[in-house]
């Protein structure tokens, strides 16, 4: 699993980019977690008002949005409810699993993957640092997380492919045969 992570000062280019893909039917939510409605009862103002209510607690903080995806190898086959529980664990582990975030599945890419949305800023106003988040707590969490569910590891995947040798071919030159 790999996990890729984006943070921003505006949580709706986050919301609209997985709404849209929603719409084109190239993705679908998954889970609400911290939203008083079940995600499929939510449309898109109850979203950005919930996320904005969090936000407006804290004017100080300028960068205030979380957007991750976690990337699985093109040969697991995971249900909803597996991915929702690795989003979880997830969110969790990194130290936001108390904050509201919205899980979708994506089905636009030659691998399964999932996208979390979700902010910074707690209900006392303090924000969560997203510093160094990569480092010090997503790359400990994807490994323990490989381990728990059993997926196949992308340190191990990266390494056959570095062991990987090229053939000998005889060059193309194109406009010639």
């Amino acid at each position: 699993m790999v996990a890729r992570i984006n943070t921003g000062k505006d949580v709706s280019k986050a919301l609209n980019y997985n709404e849209q893909k929603v719409q084109q039917g190239r993705a679908e939510i998954l889970h609400a977690s911290g939203f008083v409605k079940d995600a499929h009862q939510l449309n898109f103002y109850d979203k950005i008002s919930h996320f904005n209510r969090h936000i407006s607690l804290n004017e100080k903080a300028t960068t205030n949005t979380l957007h991750v995806s976690l990337n699985l190898d093109p040969n697991e086959q995971l249900s909803n409810a597996e991915l929702m529980e690795i989003s979880s664990s997830y969110m969790n582990k990194i130290g936001f699993g108390h904050q509201p975030y919205l899980v979708y599945r994506h089905h636009d890419a030659g691998h399964p993957h999932i996208h979390i949305v979700t902010t910074n800023i707690q209900l006392d106003g303090k924000r969560i640092s997203m510093h160094n988040l990569a480092k010090d707590k997503s790359e400990p969490a994807r490994k323990e997380i490989e381990v728990d569910f059993g997926l196949i590891r992308a340190s191990v995947k990266s390494q056959v492919a570095a062991k990987l040798t090229p053939i000998q071919a005889p060059k193309v030159v194109y406009g010639k045969n």
